[in-house]
């Protein structure tokens, strides 16, 4: 560990598997004091428990990202270790991969909830605070279905281009104040997510896709730059892609 980010406050949705999990550890890793949530209490606890073994200290707060009462507890629970929020990883997503004839409303909104509105609500709760201290780092977890457009994921592709949107708008409008904001877009990554609604394990784990820690990466990158630079958007993909 180097320290990087020792004495950092940085918050992270959706912090209980996958991508979150793996970010919350390598930011963890480099001193961050982590605030971390998602609905899987048992989930976070098992993660506070290893990030101590590297020295650092997290705060849970279980909640469902998608409900403004846990954007505004989390801010609370973070503000209340240092007065203070440097980092802000928007991680909560799902996907549903269906035709789009296929893609009920209940499905569409689940994915504009979950991908789109707890990205608003926890960076209009944090932003302010942010406003107040002149800086801080905000990064949108995306999606490579954020930049471009894939078949069977049409609702998904737009919940992800529209983090992608939201960040450049904030990069114009909180760059101002000293704020630096982000899209990170990784390809596919070897995690639970969207198993059941598009992938299955077996077809996850026979995959070349990206690691997690691979997307943590590039997290933590975003999250150590230099005062005078800042990283607007990062796009991962598998070395095993192919040429076609």
């Amino acid at each position: 560990m180097s320290g990087k980010l020792t004495g950092k406050v940085a918050i992270i949705t959706g912090a209980s598997a996958g991508i979150g999990r793996a970010s919350a550890i390598a930011l963890a890793a480099e001193g961050a004091h982590v605030v971390v949530t998602a609905r899987r209490g048992e989930r976070l606890e098992e993660l506070t428990a290893e990030i101590k073994k590297l020295g650092s200290n997290t705060t849970i707060v279980v909640g469902d990202a998608r409900d403004e009462k846990t954007a505004e507890e989390t801010v609370k629970a973070a503000l209340a270790v240092t007065g203070k929020i440097d980092i802000l990883l928007n991680n909560t997503g799902m996907g549903i991969y269906k035709d789009l004839v296929d893609t009920s409303l209940e499905d569409y909104e689940t994915m504009v909830d979950t991908n789109v509105r707890s990205t608003f609500l926890f960076s209009r709760h944090v932003v302010p605070h942010m406003l107040k201290q002149k800086g801080g780092t905000i990064l949108m977890l995306s999606s490579m279905a954020g930049v471009y457009g894939f078949a069977g994921e049409a609702v998904y592709c737009a919940t992800k281009f529209a983090q992608v949107g939201f960040a450049q708008a904030l990069d114009k409008e909180l760059r101002p104040h000293g704020i630096k904001v982000g899209a990170i877009c990784p390809g596919g990554v070897k995690t639970e997510f969207a198993i059941g609604t598009g992938r299955t394990e077996e077809g996850v784990a026979q995959s070349t896709m990206l690691e997690p820690e691979d997307v943590a990466g590039a997290v933590l990158l975003a999250c150590t730059q230099s005062p005078g630079s800042r990283i607007i958007e990062i796009q991962m993909r598998t070395m095993s892609e192919s040429l076609a």
